[in-house]
């Protein structure tokens, strides 16, 4: 009986000792557990606080890169407009230059054509005055055989030089006899029924034709046959 009693005491100690012993095991793996939760909510946290400052200096810096662009830009543009309004003076400059240097070739030019004209009209007046004093010299000279009259034969020798001189400055005669009457170049004065020559060939020259260059300084007095 005795023994029972000590045995049931013995258990109660036990029993007690148990029930302490699990409640500290239990309290101290919930301070375990309390703890590592609130390591890995630290860490989280820890985490989170990097991940933030992170994502804060890349938008810092990713802002200032912006602001330097931007800073960087504003001259850079304002250098490009004055460089472009530089180059658009220039271009102006440029072409009022390129069209005052067309305008005076064009100018030379035309005032170069309007010389050669005014000389070349110039001539050609003063030929037309002359070839009156070449008819006369014609005329007195076929009136006198050559070598009869020492005085004749000064005038055709003067005639002669007359006739050179005109031929240098591009003077010459228009041929009118035996050739086809070209209205250009002749002048009919009469008209005669020939049927030993062609028609409309010129049969006589009643007074000289002569051109200079290329222009006809006065048409050939002819009479053509039908």
């Amino acid at each position: 009986m005795i023994i029972e009693i000590k045995e049931m005491e013995f258990v109660a100690e036990n029993k007690e000792k148990m029930e302490e012993f699990s409640t500290e095991e239990a309290v101290k793996e919930a301070v375990e557990n309390a703890e590592a939760m609130a390591e890995e909510a630290t860490s989280e946290n820890t985490a989170e606080e990097a991940s933030e400052e992170t994502a804060n200096e890349s938008s810092e810096e990713s802002s200032k890169e912006e602001k330097e662009e931007k800073e960087g830009k504003k001259p850079f543009k304002k250098k490009e407009k004055k460089k472009d309004k530089r180059d658009e003076q220039i271009e102006q400059l440029t072409d009022r230059v390129t069209r005052q240097m067309a305008e005076f070739e064009n100018f030379r030019r035309r005032t170069d054509q309007e010389k050669a004209q005014m000389f070349g009209n110039g001539q050609k007046a003063i030929v037309e005055k002359i070839l009156p004093v070449v008819d006369n010299f014609e005329r007195g000279l076929a009136t006198v055989e050559e070598g009869a009259d020492p005085f004749a034969d000064g005038m055709l020798m003067i005639y002669k030089q007359l006739l050179t001189t005109l031929e240098e400055i591009g003077v010459k005669p228009i041929e009118a006899v035996g050739k086809e009457f070209n209205p250009d170049f002749h002048n009919a004065v009469m008209h005669v029924d020939d049927e030993e020559v062609g028609e409309n060939i010129v049969v006589e020259e009643f007074q000289k034709g002569y051109m200079m260059n290329d222009s006809v300084v006065r048409h050939s007095m002819v009479k053509v046959a039908n």
